[in-house]
C-alpha cells in the first residue's frame, strides 16, 4: 500500500507523478495518454521486476478485457516518448513471452509522501476489514458490516482517534503487514479479526495489536447466536476501549436494526453509493427494501436521504421533490437516533443547501460533539464553510478529514480542490483536481477555473469542454443559485474563474 502515498518517481530527466497524472521531462510536461501513464506508473513503481502482461493490462484497463495488441502499442508509444536511456539502452525492456521490465534507476524524490504521519496525541486505532472465513461469499457483507459497526462504535469514544471506514477498507484482501499499515495510516493500534456466520450462529475472533511493539494487547473469540450479534459488537468495543483507555466504557447506545436482512441490505448499499448513477439506483432499491423490512432503522433512512440528494446532484440540477424527500428522510433518521453523528451531518449538509444556515451550523456542531472522529462531517463542513467565505476554516476542516480518512472517497478531493481555489492556491488546486482519485466530470469545473486563473487558457477551455460533455445544461447562474453561498466575494471569485474558463453564463 505504500505505493498509494509515494506517487512520485524520478528517472533520468523525467519525473512521473502518478497521483497527479503528470509526466515531466526537465520540468516540462510531456503529453502522454491516460493508459500510458498507468502502464508507466506500474513499471516504474517496481523497477527491475518483471511485470506480466496480464498484470500490466489490468493496470491500464482495469476491469475490461482487451487484446494483448493494445498493450504492445502502448509500450511502443511509451518507448518513443521516453527516447533512449542515458546509456543508450531502453528504459523498458521486453521479457519474451512473459512481459516487460523497467530497467532504469528510479528515485522517489518527494520526502513529503514518504514521511510517516505524526501520531495523534490520544490513542489511535484503525479497524482493518474482518475476514470472512465462512465458505459462503454471501457472508462477505456480514464481515464488512461488523467492521464498519466497530469503526462507528469506537469513533464515538471521545478519548480515541479512529481511522474512517473508507481508508480501513483500502486494505481489504491485502496481506496484513501490521507495522506498514499503521505507518501508512498514522495510528499506533490495529484491530484485526475474522467472522463466520452459519446456521444462526456467529463466530468472531478479534485481536488488538500494538504496531509499535508488535504485542497483542487483547484477543478473544466469541461463539454466539446470530441474534446476539450487536451485543457482541458492544462487548468488543468496550474491551478495546478498556485496553486503550484503561476503563471499561461502552460507547453510547446506538439504534440497531431489528431485522438482519435489512442490515445486510444496508451494508451492501453503502458500498454502491460512491460509484456510478447506475449503482446509486441499485443502492436505492436495497435501501427502500431495508426501510420496509425495518421501519425504525435510522441508518437506512440516512443513506436513503443521501441517495435522493445525490440523485438530484447527478441529474445536473435539483428536482424539487427529491430535495424535499431527502430532507424529510434525514430528519427522520435523526429523530430515530439522535446520537448518531452520521445522521446529523447528513441533515446539516442538506439544511445548508436549503439555506437553513443557523440550523445547519447547529447540527454540524452537534455531529462533531457526538463523534469527533467522523471524517465525513469535517469534509462536508469544509464545503459549507468555504461557500460561507470562511476559507481558512474550510481548509482546516478538509485537512482534518484527510487525516482521519487518508484514502477517502473522491468527493474529498473535489472539496479540497474547491477550498484551494477559494484560497487562491491555484497550482495546488490543479494538482488536487488532476489526481486519479478525483478526476471526474463534476470536478472539472473547478479545474477549468483554476487553470484559467493561472492564465493557462487553452487547458482551461479544454477542461471546460469536457465538463460540458457530462453536464450539457450547466450555466454559471443556475449553479450560483443552487450552491449554498453566504459570501458575495467568494461567489464572485468562482464566477470570475468560470467566465475566464469559458463556461456558459
Amino acid at each position: 500500500m505504500g505505493c498509494m502515498q509515494g506517487s512520485r518517481f524520478a528517472f533520468g530527466p523525467f519525473v512521473l507523478d502518478s497521483g497527479a497524472g503528470t509526466l515531466l521531462r526537465n520540468d516540462i510536461p510531456v503529453a502522454v495518454g491516460h493508459r500510458g501513464l498507468k502502464l508507466l506508473a506500474a513499471l516504474v513503481g517496481r523497477p527491475g521486476d518483471v511485470l506480466g502482461k496480464a498484470e500490466l493490462m489490468d493496470a491500464a484497463w482495469p476491469g475490461t478485457a482487451v487484446e494483448e495488441g493494445n498493450l504492445t502499442v502502448q509500450i511502443a508509444q511509451l518507448r518513443k516518448l521516453l527516447g533512449p536511456a542515458a546509456n543508450g539502452g531502453e528504459w523498458i525492456s521486453t521479457v519474451p513471452r512473459v512481459g516487460y521490465r523497467f530497467t532504469g534507476a528510479v528515485e522517489q524524490p518527494d520526502g513529503q509522501t514518504q514521511k510517516p504521519l505524526p501520531l495523534p496525541d490520544k490513542p489511535s486505532i484503525a479497524v482493518l476489514p474482518f475476514v470472512n472465513v465462512s465458505n459462503d461469499p454471501k457472508q462477505e457483507s456480514f464481515a464488512d458490516g461488523l467492521t464498519e459497526d466497530l469503526i462507528t462504535d469506537l469513533s464515538r469514544v471521545p478519548g480515541l482517534f479512529v481511522i474512517a471506514r473508507n481508508s480501513a477498507f483500502a486494505y481489504k484482501g491485502k496481506a496484513m503487514d501490521v507495522r506498514g499499515i499503521a505507518g501508512d495510516l498514522g495510528v499506533r493500534y490495529l484491530l484485526t479479526g475474522s467472522a463466520r456466520r452459519a446456521a444462526g450462529r456467529v463466530r468472531i475472533n478479534a485481536q488488538l495489536v500494538d504496531a509499535a511493539s508488535g504485542d497483542h494487547l487483547w484477543a478473544e473469540r466469541f461463539d454466539r447466536s446470530l441474534d446476539d450479534i450487536f451485543a457482541v459488537q458492544d462487548e468488543v468495543a468496550a474491551k478495546i476501549v478498556e485496553a486503550l483507555l484503561g476503563q471499561l466504557r461502552a460507547p453510547p447506545p446506538r439504534n440497531r436494526p431489528k431485522n438482519i436482512e435489512a442490515y445486510d441490505l444496508c451494508v451492501r448499499a453503502r458500498k454502491l453509493m460512491d460509484d456510478t448513477p447506475q449503482s446509486a439506483r441499485e443502492a436505492h432499491l436495497m435501501l427502500t427494501r431495508a426501510v420496509l423490512l425495518d421501519p425504525d432503522y435510522a441508518e437506512a433512512y440516512r443513506w436513503l436521504a443521501m441517495n435522493h440528494w445525490m440523485g438530484w446532484v447527478h441529474s445536473g440540477g435539483p428536482t424539487e421533490p427529491s430535495r424535499d424527500v431527502a430532507l424529510e428522510l434525514a430528519r427522520k433518521a435523526v429523530a430515530i437516533d439522535p446520537n448518531d453523528a452520521g445522521c446529523r451531518w447528513v441533515l446539516a449538509y442538506l439544511l445548508a443547501y436549503e439555506r437553513h444556515f443557523a440550523e445547519a451550523d447547529a447540527e454540524f456542531a452537534r455531529a462533531i460533539e457526538l463523534d469527533p472522529n467522523e471524517a465525513d462531517t469535517f469534509a462536508a463542513l469544509s464545503d459549507i464553510a468555504v461557500l460561507a467565505g470562511r476559507v481558512g476554516e474550510g481548509l482546516e476542516h478538509i485537512a482534518k478529514a484527510f487525516r482521519l480518512n487518508p484514502y477517502p472517497a473522491s468527493w474529498y478531493y473535489l472539496t479540497l480542490g474547491q477550498a484551494q481555489y477559494a484560497a487562491g492556491e491555484y497550482e495546488a488546486a490543479v494538482e488536487t483536481l488532476r489526481r486519479d482519485e478525483t478526476y471526474r466530470t463534476s470536478s472539472r469545473r473547478f479545474l477549468a477555473a483554476s487553470l484559467a486563473q493561472l492564465g493557462r487558457l487553452d487547458e482551461a477551455h479544454a477542461e471546460a469542454e469536457l465538463f460540458l460533455v457530462g453536464n450539457p445544461n450547466f450555466t454559471t447562474r443556475h449553479w450560483a443559485a443552487t450552491e449554498p453561498f453566504r459570501d458575495a466575494a467568494t461567489l464572485a471569485h468562482f464566477v470570475d474563474g468560470y467566465r475566464k474558463a469559458g463556461l456558459p453564463e
